[in-house]
């Protein structure tokens, strides 16, 4: 036996051109040959023996970059497919895997953009991450039924590629697995498979509990069905088409990154959902909307980042934190900040250059570093008294603010919460209340002045009641009014500007028996 398998293998090798023997760098390691590298190009075939010992495996990045090889046939001795094996070999069209491949590494035939087609042979049980990864060319991929797992992002950004069966064998599927794959419309399970299923094209848990992937190429809206309880992590990432969908109050989680990139305009979000987690909404561009329920406590980092399109937010009194970047480059111009919020991440509204308005609730206690740097439309804030620390540049660059009231004492100054440069067309001023401490003649490298609003120069001249609103110069004041003292209802009358010398005329028509008038910041 020994003497007819080293025949067969010695006329192998002497079947094989010397010259193409020579293209090929490999190791030698317990009797078997690990391929390193190749100087050929054109149609490769990959011995099954060299020197008389079986090739094995082929190594990580061994034909790596190698832009001229065209096809590939890959022989029964070969087991393992290494990582980046034929990672950016761009003009790879075709390729035939062995039938004792056990396992394809990841990122193996990363951005193979011509190559059309792969089958996976059934002795293959782990496809690593990324394999075919940015394979753009791609339109059909089968999958062996051996496979148990497919890694995260193996078949990411795989614009080409229509449809995917899931065979019986799989039980563990990573997230992105389908990344960007913008012509996928079924992902379809077999029907013996313990783990997953399929509806309609779309892949869920065996139980249909777990929403897992809706296909990137399906456009239009969907409803998710009653039955369903959590929408998995990435379950929509990047369905560009899909302009809206219905979550039903049965989901009662959200993963991370769940609708990242995709086309939604608008979303409810249903009050059985108690987080927003991380990066759910990031990049949704063409989101106008979004409804936040009293059920959310809080919301994640980058959950809304770079919704360019979203107007205007109400962030619910149930928030008590915001995390870091969740709502950066967003298109924001105004923004309400619930009573339960107490601290505000750092960059969280960072570069949000068409924000004109923000409520800060008023049980918010920090304010984080370069929280609102960068918001360049942002005229006037007010800080309420709970705010004991401001971080490093948390107003810094927004060059249009001319005022900031402080309704509370002053939080540490580190001398640049709101440094611009080059300088805005306005230098703003802080304003803090008379009987608060800490104050200075600047805060955070701008002026601080004591805001101290009067009305003098009563008046009742033709029907209107009036008087002189004074105070520090080029301060913005509210006037609000109210008829009944006992149980009062405050309704703003006007907005002053207060000119260069600190004064403003107000007049209100004479209407009631009795009015009651108080200032507040804007």
């Amino acid at each position: 036996m020994f003497k007819t398998l080293y025949r067969w293998l010695l006329l192998l090798i002497l079947a094989l051109p010397a010259v193409v023997q020579a293209q090929f760098t490999f190791t030698t390691n317990n009797g078997a040959i690990t391929i390193t590298g190749y100087s050929g190009g054109g149609a490769m075939v990959i011995p099954a023996a060299i020197n008389g010992y079986p090739v094995t495996t082929i190594g990580s990045y061994a034909f790596y970059e190698r832009g001229n090889i065209t096809s590939v046939a890959i022989p029964n001795s070969v087991t393992t497919i290494g990582s980046d094996a034929f990672d950016d070999c761009v003009s790879l069209s075709s390729i035939t895997i062995g039938s004792n491949v056990t396992s394809i590494g990841g990122s193996a035939f990363f951005f193979c953009t011509s190559l059309a087609s792969v089958t996976i042979p059934n002795s293959v049980t782990n496809i690593g991450t990324g394999a075919f990864y940015s394979c753009s060319g791609l339109t059909n991929a089968t999958i062996g039924n051996s496979v148990t797992s497919i890694a995260n992002q193996t078949f990411g950004f795989c614009t080409a590629l229509t449809s995917v069966n899931i065979p019986a064998s799989v039980v563990s599927i990573g997230p992105q697995v389908f990344q960007r794959c913008s012509s996928l419309t079924a992902v379809t399970v077999d029907a013996l498979n313990p783990v997953y299923s399929s509806v309609s094209g779309v892949l869920f848990d065996k139980s249909q509990a777990t929403l897992i992937q809706f296909p990137v190429g399906l456009g239009g809206s969907y409803s998710i069905s009653n039955c369903v309880t959590s929408i998995a992590d990435s379950a929509f990432d990047s369905c560009f088409s899909l302009t809206s969908v219905t979550i039903p109050n049965s989901v009662t989680n959200i993963g991370d990154s769940a609708f990242t990139g995709s086309g939604l305009t608008n979303v409810t979000i249903p009050n059985s959902v108690t987080s927003i987690g991380s990066g759910v909404f990031d990049g949704c561009t063409h989101l106008t909307g979004v409804t936040i329920p009293n059920s959310v406590t809080s919301i994640g980092v980058y959950a809304f980042y770079g919704c360019g399109s979203l107007a205007s937010v109400t962030i619910p009194d149930s928030v008590t934190s915001i995390s870091e970047n969740a709502f950066e480059n967003s298109g924001m111009t105004n923004v309400t900040i619930g009573k339960g919020v107490t601290s505000i991440g750092s960059r969280c509204f960072y570069g949000c250059t068409i924000l004109t308005s923000v409520t800060i609730g008023n049980n918010v206690t920090n304010i984080g570093d370069h929280a609102f740097y960068g918001c360049g439309s942002l005229t006037i804030v007010t800080v309420p008294a709970s705010v004991t620390s401001i971080g490093i540049d948390a107003f810094s660059n927004c060059g249009s603010l001319t005022s900031a009231y402080f309704l509370g004492n002053a939080p540490p100054d580190y001398g640049d919460a709101f440094f611009t440069s080059p300088p805005g067309p306005t230098t703003p001023t802080v304003y803090y209340l008379a009987g608060t401490s800490g104050w200075g003649s600047t805060f955070g490298s701008v002026p601080a002045r004591l805001w101290n609003p009067q009305a003098t120069a009563i008046s009742f001249t033709g029907g209107q009641f009036g008087f002189t609103v004074t105070g520090p110069s080029n301060a913005v004041i509210v006037v609000e009014r109210c008829t009944n003292l006992s149980d009062p209802v405050w309704l703003p009358v006007s907005t002053n500007t207060l000119s260069g010398l600190g004064a403003s005329p107000f007049s209100d028509p004479i209407g009631y028996p009795m009015r009651y008038y108080r200032f507040r910041s804007p």
